[in-house]
């Protein structure tokens, strides 16, 4: 590694370090997305399974990842690996997760039992894999260095490049999967993935670690400890409720599109003004963090995120483009909701190994990917919920005439359902308190 320059300071990453570490996101946003908008889909109205059934087959796999991450932090945390202990697990679980993820568009359509037991198989195949990526992943920043502000830089590349992964996968998916079928969004996520790891192993490649003694007692024990951190557990249920708010929104874009305002292709529309405005405000935000404090941006970014989906239920009935600009103000709260907290986590597990002198980092990565995972896991099955209630019709060609609850179901899930979950996390993130370093300490 060559030596820095003069005018880099010792606490600052090299560029080619940060956009290597942020392309990881490119496999977690395609992963993270494209199940969440069209799983749910394929299942009612291309395989026929009632709504209900549905949204539990895309839960329960997910579910498994509550369990299996904080293990998968746990191994990672004590990897001696000479590459690191994190970055084997990005290449290797990472392209077996592109691997299973094409294979899991590719079963059989009929029977219907067939069909489904061969999607949760493969899901669930694909959850493990992700776990075994996603958690020393996310792990890595707060190993990488030592700086708070540093951190911040670090995820403003990650949440800039994640909200471009999750532009492209989630905004092209319905376009490829109307051209070439949903086995072909399986091949184009799956390759999506495989770029996302294999540039992320290779970006940080020469990257300096910052290692700590690695964590002592039962894994038991370790999550005793991880819990009994106040300000994780606040950031942590925030997060987590935020996550299935995006979830549930996500989970009905491709509903609304073609029940509300009757147009298939606004599906990609909506996606693209979810997540395009972050590639804009993502930089700003960042500037807020750095001037101000991250607790107070992710208190406004979350207002954002809860009142422009509040908004949409009035946007979806004047039509199109009031429901695009709602769906807009969401985006942008949303970029702050995911940068803030992913950018406060490595702060939260640096102080306690600094108090500490223990790595428990992985832990801690693993138990708030564990959260999130469950998060967004719960927001299809709790946005079926919905749509069954509703009285949603499934089929197979997905033409099937919706009665009126149905449609209301859709747009109230879509808009009034996430933007009370937002309200309820604000309860939440108003008590977590963690000061941040001094300029001097910075």
């Amino acid at each position: 590694m060559a030596p820095e320059p003069p005018s880099q300071r010792s606490d600052e990453l090299p560029r080619s370090t940060r956009i290597g570490y942020g392309l990881g996101s490119v496999a977690t946003g395609s992963f993270g997305t494209v199940p969440g908008l069209l799983l749910l889909p394929y299942l009612t109205d291309r395989l026929g399974i009632g709504a209900g059934l549905a949204g539990l087959m895309v839960f329960l796999p997910k579910a498994w990842d509550v369990v299996l991450n904080p293990i998968a932090g746990r191994i990672s945390d004590r990897s001696t690996h000479p590459a690191g202990p994190r970055r084997p697990f990005l290449l290797r679980a990472g392209l077996l997760l592109a691997v299973l993820f094409a294979i899991m568009f590719a079963g059989p359509q009929s029977p219907t039992a067939l069909a489904g037991g061969w999607v949760v198989v493969a899901f669930l195949a694909c959850a493990s894999a992700y776990a075994f990526f996603q958690v020393p992943y996310v792990a890595m920043p707060a190993e990488l260095t030592d700086s708070y502000d540093e951190r911040t830089r670090l995820m403003t590349w990650r949440v800039a490049i994640l909200a471009l992964a999750i532009l492209v996968s989630g905004g092209l998916s319905p376009m490829v999967r109307d051209e070439f079928g949903y086995a072909g969004v399986g091949i184009f996520v799956g390759a999506l993935i495989a770029i996302g790891a294999l540039a992320a192993w290779r970006g940080t490649a020469s990257a300096r670690m910052h290692p700590v003694v690695s964590a002592e007692g039962s894994f038991t024990e370790q999550l005793r400890i991880v819990r009994a951190s106040r300000p994780f557990r606040f950031l942590l249920i925030t997060f987590v409720i935020q996550a299935l708010a995006t979830g549930v929104m996500l989970a009905g874009v491709d509903y609304v599109a073609r029940n509300v305002l009757h147009d298939k292709a606004l599906s990609s529309v909506l996606f693209v003004c979810f997540v395009g405005p972050a590639l804009l405000v993502t930089p700003l935000w960042q500037r807020y963090a750095e001037r101000r404090d991250k607790r107070s941006g992710f208190l406004i970014s979350s207002v954002l995120l809860g009142g422009g989906a509040l908004a949409t239920l009035l946007g979806m009935h004047l039509g199109a483009v009031p429901a695009a600009l709602a769906v807009a103000v969401v985006g942008v709260g949303y970029a702050g909701a995911q940068m803030f907290p992913m950018a406060m986590l490595p702060d939260v597990a640096a102080e306690d190994a600094r108090r500490s002198g223990q790595n428990r980092i992985g832990v801690f990565t693993g138990v708030w990917t564990a959260g999130e995972t469950l998060g967004l896991a719960l927001g299809p099955f709790v946005y079926a919920a919905v749509l069954a209630l509703g009285g949603y019709v499934s089929s197979t060609d997905g033409l099937a005439a919706q009665p009126d609850s149905a449609v209301t179901a859709i747009g109230v899930g879509f808009s009034v359902l996430p933007a009370l979950l937002v309200a309820v996390s604000l309860l939440y993130l108003m008590r977590y308190r963690l000061d941040p370093p001094t300029r001097e300490q910075r």
